[in-house]
């Protein structure tokens, strides 16, 4: 099996790559990515001399690049994104090119060459916001708050279309906030790891009790694994951990572990548009494929914190990239 990885030296993509790599040594992957501000091939170190590994630097709207790749695969995966929610706000414009348009080039080259299996990897984010209870499934109506979800939600639907228009065998994977190594230091945990480590404020969005559902980000790949084997063509899963923390929850725990006190907790004022809760049924994945989650929150986090102070240049070496772009733009 020959697979197409987009985003594959982000932070999820680049697990996938190496969970698949580890579970089927037959396996042969490109990986496509444009190395943007997240993309980090020091993510993939370990597996950039495997013979089954080839990294192309390039990107998903590029249409020769995208064609000269789809024809030599069996199967394409699409984790290629802009995804995090601030920048949307302040820039919605490449959201919609990356995101949507990208989504659109990669299916109608996987449409060209009868790939067998065409797997987007969304977000729970396109569903909007829960009440206090409830769960997301995978008959909720989408109902998008952010820019970045509005381009998640609409490239899903650029996804079902093919499949009810051209029958394309498309699958789509719908997952909660992820957690574990590799995970670009602008987002909640990673920062918050970060900033404690070095003595300086944690900024805790509102009153800190938006609630999100954590799951293990190789628990993910897992799932994403299984879905691509085993799930039926045209149909949507939803991927959940049921860990369900408020994001000062999560901070106290981080704060704790590192043994840091909660005057770091500086309360900032709330994002545009903040979802206040997720939540996911993950029922459907689990019984008709199979697939649970097998890393407790507990030992994830563990695992998490542990893995961001023994590689603390790895995040340097990020934020020095990200405030030297800064500075030039």
């Amino acid at each position: 099996m020959k697979l197409l990885v987009t985003g594959g030296a982000g932070f999820i993509g680049s697990c996938f790559i190496r969970h698949i790599l580890s579970k089927y040594p037959d396996y042969k992957v490109i990986n496509l990515d444009k190395l943007g501000y997240a993309g980090n091939l020091d993510n993939l170190k370990d597996v950039e001399n495997n013979p089954n590994y080839t990294f192309v630097k390039g990107d998903i709207c590029d249409k020769e690049l995208v064609g000269d790749l789809m024809r030599q695969v069996d199967c394409c995966l699409n984790f290629a994104a802009e995804t995090h929610v601030d920048r949307s706000i302040t820039g919605p414009e490449i959201f919609v090119i990356s995101n949507i348009l990208g989504t659109q080039n990669l299916l109608n080259w996987a449409k060209e060459f009868k790939i067998q299996r065409y797997l987007q990897v969304s977000t729970d984010e396109v569903y909007g916001s829960l009440g206090q209870e409830g769960y997301f499934t995978e008959q909720t109506p989408i109902a998008p708050n952010s820019p970045y979800s509005a381009s998640k939600a609409s490239a899903d639907m650029i996804v079902r279309a093919y499949f009810e228009t051209y029958k394309m065998p498309v699958l789509t994977t719908r997952c909660s906030n992820n957690y574990g190594p590799y995970q670009y230091p602008e987002k909640l945990i990673p920062l918050f790891i970060s900033n404690a480590l070095n003595n300086k404020p944690v900024p805790v969005y509102g009153d800190g009790m938006n609630v999100r559902d954590w799951l293990y980000v190789y628990d993910h790949c897992k799932a994403i694994d299984a879905v691509l084997h085993k799930g039926k063509e045209g149909e949507v899963y939803n991927v959940g951990g049921n860990n369900e923390k408020t994001n000062l929850e999560i901070t106290e725990i981080l704060l704790g572990s590192l043994g840091k006190g909660p005057d770091l907790i500086k309360y900032v004022e709330d994002r545009l548009g903040h979802d206040r809760r997720y939540a996911i049924d993950s029922g459907k994945i689990q019984n008709e494929l199979g697939w649970s989650p097998e890393m407790t929150f507990e030992e994830g986090i563990k695992l998490t914190i542990d893995w961001y102070i023994n590689n603390q240049d790895w995040t340097r070496k990020l934020v020095e990239k990200k405030n030297a772009q800064e500075a030039v733009s």
